[in-house]
């Protein structure tokens, strides 16, 4: 577990993960409390993909980069640091210390195609279940469904 970058707020993107060749996440509506959408920004292509939790086309992501998606990118510089968010996505880098703003314009100078919005379905069941976490009362005791390897030893 690396520790964040800096600490973020999570009430606009309360998910954000660099997974499966993407930088993917869910970011809330600001018009509508009960909606999310599930942005994503492929590596290396840039092509980029939004969509809500219904599988309705984001409305703003119409041949570049929406409000969600850029929101997106600013909380992934937050959470891991805008040097590794540029190295996983393959960003070409013009400035010595790179921003949230400078990738969302290198992106978005290549011209980046819209992509497939089917990574919406499996980024919000991974949200989801992270959110199932934080109703669980603290304990120490190991979690079954998070001992994905067997114990080696046992502790004494």
């Amino acid at each position: 577990m690396i520790a964040p970058a800096r600490p973020r707020k999570l009430a606009k993107v309360p998910f954000v993960e660099l997974a499966d060749g993407r930088l993917q996440g869910v970011v809330s509506s600001g018009s509508d409390i009960e909606r999310v959408y599930v942005s994503s920004v492929a590596a290396g292509t840039y092509a980029f993909a939004c969509s809500t939790n219904n599988n309705r086309p984001c409305g703003g992501a119409r041949g570049s980069f929406c409000n969600h998606i850029r929101a997106l990118i600013n909380e992934a510089v937050l959470q891991y640091g805008a040097e590794r968010v540029a190295r996983y996505l393959r960003v070409e880098r013009v400035d010595e210390a790179p921003s949230a703003q400078s990738l969302a314009a290198g992106m978005s100078s290549a011209r980046p195609q819209q992509g497939d919005a089917k990574a919406a379905a499996p980024v919000f069941s991974r949200f989801l279940r992270h959110l199932a976490y934080l109703e669980l009362a603290p304990t120490t005791a190991p979690l079954p469904e998070m001992q994905w390897f067997p114990p080696t030893r046992a502790v004494a």
